[in-house]
Order: C-alpha cells, then sequence, then structure tokens
C-alpha cells in the first residue's frame, strides 16, 4: 500500500512539475473583468522566444491591471507535439 501511494504522488509530480504561473500586479490590480489573453512561443525548449507579446499594449490606457504568464493545460497539450522540435509555449493574460 505504501508503495502504491508513493507510485501515485510521483506520477502526480510529474504532470505538475511544468506547471508555473507568474503574477504581477501593477497599480492596484484588476478592477474589472476584461481580459486578454495571447500565446508566446520559444524555440530551443525556451531559450528563444519566437514573437513578442508586449503586455503594456493589451493593457491599453490601464493603470491597475494584472500579467498572468502561465503554462496551461492547453499549452502543456501543443508542447506534447511541438516539442521534439524544440518548440514550447506560455499564455500571457493581461486582465484590466
Amino acid at each position: 500500500m505504501k508503495k502504491m501511494f508513493i507510485a501515485i504522488i510521483l506520477i502526480v509530480l510529474l504532470f505538475v512539475i511544468g506547471c508555473s504561473t507568474n503574477i504581477h500586479t501593477i497599480g492596484n490590480g484588476p478592477q474589472k473583468n476584461d481580459s486578454q489573453e495571447a500565446r508566446q512561443w520559444y524555440i530551443l525548449y525556451g531559450l528563444v522566444p519566437l514573437n513578442e507579446v508586449n503586455t503594456h499594449e493589451m493593457a491599453g490606457n490601464a493603470i491597475d491591471y494584472e500579467i498572468k504568464t502561465e503554462q496551461s493545460f492547453l499549452d502543456g497539450l501543443i508542447s506534447c507535439f511541438t516539442s521534439a522540435v524544440s518548440v514550447t509555449c506560455r499564455t500571457v493574460t493581461v486582465t484590466k
């Protein structure tokens, strides 16, 4: 029973080890639930960005907003297929 429990813990850790979220709050944080989302693409497993996501442009004239970068489930699913050629992605969300 103890070996089964340890095996389950290890499997769960393998699935969540790459999932990370970074949240940056600017000003007082989001005041509405208005958000924009973009995908940041990388080659060489995250070393070289392929496109530039401009969070300042996504925020517009907002003074208070939140920037969240994460590897979502969809990003992980996409990376399962594209990582063979060293391409990965992350989701960037700006909430005003």
